[in-house]
Parts: C-alpha cells; structure tokens; sequence
C-alpha cells in the first residue's frame, strides 16, 4: 500500500457520518442517495466565518435532500490532499473544498478522477468536472464601506485582512472605495495578519493589530479574516469600537459592538451545487455569485438595528441598484491583474 493511500485511508477512519433526514435503513453505499465529502480548510468548521457559512449550506442539504454528507477537518495543510483522495477512493459523487488554498490540490485529484465531480470555494480550475464558485466580494465589501464611513466620528477606519493574498486586497480596495464615495477624505489603516495559512486561525494576533489600529484613531474595523478576525471583535467590545464582520452573518457574535457582517452566501452555493448533483445538472466550470443573485450582501437583524440609522440603509440601497446597473463600477482588485 502507497504512503498516500495509507493517509487517505486513515483520514477516512476519522471521519464522522452526518445522515440525512431520510431514515431508510439501507446503508450509504446502498440505499440511491447522493454521497457528498467536504474538506474545510485549516479554520474549521466552527470559525463562525467563512467555513462555517460552507457547513451551514451542507448540513441543509443533509437534511433536506437525499444525500449523505461526510465531513474533515484536516487541521492543517497537509492533511488536506490525503483528505480529498479518500473521499475519491471511496468513489464520493460529490466532494467539496472549502477556500482557494485547495485549489491545486483539488486540480490534482480531480484530474485523477474525471468520473468524479468536485466544487471549490473562491478557486478556479478548468475541469469538466469542477464547479468554481466564485463572489464578488468588492461589491459587499463596497456597501459595508458605505456604512463604515458613515458611523465613522474620527474619519479613520480600520481593515484587518487574514492572509495576504490577492483574494482579500479584493475586499479590501472594495471596502475602500465604498468609504470614499461616502467620505472623500476617509483615512483606512489596513493591516494583516500574515502570509502563510495560519494567517486564518490567530485571534491573538487579530486583536492585537485592532488595538493597534483602534490607537491610531480607528473606530470602525472590518475583517476579512477568518478565525482571526474573532479578536478584532473582542477589541471592539472592550475600547468601545465597531467592527464589521465577514462571510457568515457575525452581527450576533459581539451585539452592538457589530456594525453589519459583509455576507457571501457561500451557503445557498454550496447548498445549490449538491441539489443539482442529485438532479444530474452538475455544470462545471466559473459559477458567479454577486450583488444581482444575492450572491453578497450586507446582514441586518435584531443585533444591530440601533446601529444603522434608516437612511443609510437608503443610501447603501441606492448604491446597490446603482452597482448592479452598472452606474457604479467597484473594483475588481484580482480581474485588474493586481498582485499578479
């Protein structure tokens, strides 16, 4: 036996089953359903963030759809490949991986087994067989901006990114550019946490680089930042800042100390490729979620109400269909070619 396939036998080993809500006795391998693998990356699936939206859309597709869904994760980035090869050794119709970092691990694998359909999260890879999903994360990321410099009272913001990587300038030069068209004059401090995959699980260092820029005069922070960014919200709480969240709806993490959340529905995209697996639908190739199909957005609930007065919700309103209909054209920092 291969050291490969060793590891990937012993990933599956530690796998936990998520059945669906189907209760026919009949086993996995047995019973027709859909069988659907997702590998998270290092953050986990409890991040509150951007892999915790990915779990959010699969475990309502387990229990609303005939699936059954099996989950890693890895713990850190060379877990990942032997994770995604078992899945495919046990011949998985579906299997899923969460953020661009697992891009050319998924390439891999999927060219291994063209009889295999994957999805990547925020990856492109030009396979019949894979669904790149992808958001316009500068056109949420422009909106909460909007907001930002408009609950602003020193002029200064805050942005906080996890791994430096192309991927996050693109929240970044969006948020700005939404703070600019409110406040011409708006000063952002951006800082990040680093440039390796640990950049996404340091809360520590999070907090650390909020204080720093909460010193500097910033009272709004927005993080792009995964797990990490977990500590600029317990900055905001204890020097009475706001910080805007990212990817799944944090309003409910530090209640009002969080302006709005930056949302990508990554869940309703993970949760609509399963349901077109089980429909023999599964297109390969760049799926595009934006402002137009409620691909981004920004989160308002009982947890943050107070904070956004009604007529900033109008002008952000404005802003979107003005985006949309193509008045307003937000940056696109990766399709500029930027960081390349």
């Amino acid at each position: 036996m291969t050291r490969r396939l060793f590891a990937a036998l012993a990933v599956v080993a530690l796998m936990t089953p998520i059945l669906s809500c189907d209760t026919r006795g009949a086993g996995p391998a047995d019973d027709g359903k859909v069988r659907v693998g997702i590998v998270f990356d290092i953050g986990g699936k409890d991040d509150r963030s951007f892999n915790a939206a990915a779990w959010e859309g699969v475990k309502r597709a387990a229990a609303e759809l005939p699936i059954v869904l099996r989950d890693v994760e890895p713990g850190d980035p060379t877990s990942i490949e032997p994770a995604m090869r078992a899945f495919a050794e046990r011949g998985y119709d579906l299997i899923i991986g969460v953020g661009f970092a697992q891009t050319p691990i998924m390439e891999s694998v999927a060219r291994d087994y063209p009889e295999i359909n994957f999805a990547i999260i925020d990856g492109v890879i030009d396979l019949p067989n894979v669904a790149s999903l992808i958001f316009k994360e500068h056109q949420g990321s422009f909106l909460v901006g909007m907001m930002a410099a408009r609950a602003s009272k020193t002029g200064t913001l805050g942005f906080i990114g996890g791994m430096d990587i192309p991927l996050i300038r693109k929240f970044e030069v969006g948020f700005e550019e939404g703070a600019r068209r409110v406040n011409p004059n708006i000063r952002v401090i951006d800082n990040y946490v680093g440039v390796t995959d640990a950049a996404w699980n340091n809360p520590g260092k999070g907090k650390e680089l909020a204080m720093a820029q909460i010193r500097k005069g910033a009272d709004v922070i927005f993080t792009a930042a995964g797990n990490s960014g977990l500590g600029a919200f317990d900055a905001a709480e204890q020097y009475d800042r706001l910080v805007i969240g990212v990817d799944s709806n944090q309003n409910w993490v530090k209640p009002g100390y969080v302006l709005t959340s930056m949302v990508k529905r990554i869940d309703n995209a993970v949760y609509q490729i399963v349901e077109d697996k089980i429909a023999n639908e599964f297109q390969g190739g760049i799926h595009v979620y934006g402002l137009e199909n409620d691909g981004v957005g920004y989160a308002m609930d009982e947890h943050n109400r107070d904070l956004v007065p009604p007529e900033v919700i109008r002008e952000v309103e404005e802003a979107k269909r003005m985006i949309i209909a193509g008045e307003i054209e937000v940056t696109d920092y990766m399709a500029q070619g930027a960081g390349s």
